[in-house]
């Protein structure tokens, strides 16, 4: 059987591929791709990545439409979402309590989620229901939202910032309030840009406490007019050059981390490290493998509590994906996150 899918690298350089899918093994599930949405990597991959075309897309959300002889917990027709990174749950570290520490994972063997259809392990597929496929394709990044704001350890009625307004970082402010933030900032770009301007407006309606305009406005001087002792937490999403600014508005505390960048040399950043000392700042990187908590931030959706349709804004297919992407790296249209749905017409 076949599929076509999507590959990408810098300079908007998509390939649409068809691809072999392997023969069903005892425990693998075909997989049919109804939603997969467009993550900040799949973008970092299409304006900075030099190397060999990456497989774009690991939002997924699909219809199980075989398994292997010895699946048991699936069965043809269930709605699933794909993780794209599960832990094994046999090593040393997944016995010891530790499965993000698992390097022994299962994963999407290669094939983009901007696809047709996918074979992956029973191990990666989460049921779901009471549901869409666009809603539920949502579960990923909000998973990576969720596990950054438990990573960051937010007091319970304390302050903390958050560094982009990417669809990450819109969530992770939902997600900090949720988790009983009492503070919530958000830094962003000046609304330069029709983009620019969609994610500030969502920020005000997620509640956010304060905007900062980083290419206006001195992000330590408007922290410290609130904070004069700095934030408890900060959470960074943007690219690594903005750690700077987190070391500067960071009171004793931490700083999580997660926010790539795929450009030669942008991925170097300064550090002081008898400021962390002093400072008694401790770093606390994030990566989101192997996917943990997909079932809370699913039902998280589906309950309401975080509204998809809020940050899912724009949708593409095969045929004008490469203008949506275009756009949305132009800062053009007031997208928060795109979704690519293979089926489209």
């Amino acid at each position: 059987m076949k599929t076509y899918s999507l590959f990408g690298r810098k300079y908007l350089d998509i390939e649409k591929r068809e691809l072999e899918l392997p023969s069903l093994t005892e425990y693998s599930v075909l997989v049919k791709v109804h939603a997969c949405g467009i993550c900040g990597t799949d973008l970092n991959f299409i304006r900075d990545w030099s190397g060999k075309h990456q497989p774009l897309g690991h939002e997924i959300a699909g219809e199980v439409i075989e398994t292997g002889k010895k699946v048991s917990l699936i069965k043809f027709g269930d709605k699933v979402i794909v993780e794209d990174c599960t832990m094994c749950g046999k090593c040393a570290d997944c016995k010891s309590g530790h499965p993000e520490l698992c390097r022994n994972m299962y994963g999407l063997n290669g094939f983009p989620g901007m696809g047709e259809y996918m074979v992956v392990n029973e191990a990666n597929v989460v049921k779901f229901e009471g549901m869409d496929y666009v809603s539920a394709c949502l579960t990923e990044p909000l998973a990576v939202a969720y596990n950054a704001v438990l990573n960051a350890d937010i007091p319970l009625g304390g302050s903390v910032m958050v560094f982009g307004p990417g669809p990450i970082g819109l969530l992770i402010a939902a997600m900090a309030r949720m988790r009983g933030a009492g503070f919530v900032g958000i830094t962003c770009q000046s609304a330069k840009s029709v983009m620019s301007n969609a994610r500030i407006e969502l920020a005000g309606k997620l509640g956010c406490d304060m905007i900062v305009q980083t290419d206006t406005q001195d992000i330590n001087t408007e922290v410290r007019k609130l904070f004069p002792n700095g934030v408890d937490r900060v959470i960074v999403t943007s690219p690594p050059k903005s750690m700077s600014d987190a070391f500067r508005i960071i009171r004793y505390g931490g700083i999580t981390f997660l926010g790539l960048s795929f450009k030669e040399g942008q991925n170097i950043i300064d550090f002081d490290v008898n400021h962390a000392i002093f400072n008694k700042i401790s770093l606390r990187p994030f990566f989101a493998e192997p996917a943990i908590n997909f079932h809370a931030a699913a039902q998280l959706i589906k309950n309401g509590k975080i509204q998809a349709d809020l940050f899912q804004t724009h949708f593409c297919g095969f045929s004008n994906v490469s203008k949506i992407l275009g756009d949305v790296l132009a800062g053009s249209t007031p997208v928060i996150k795109p979704v690519f749905l293979p089926w489209q017409k």
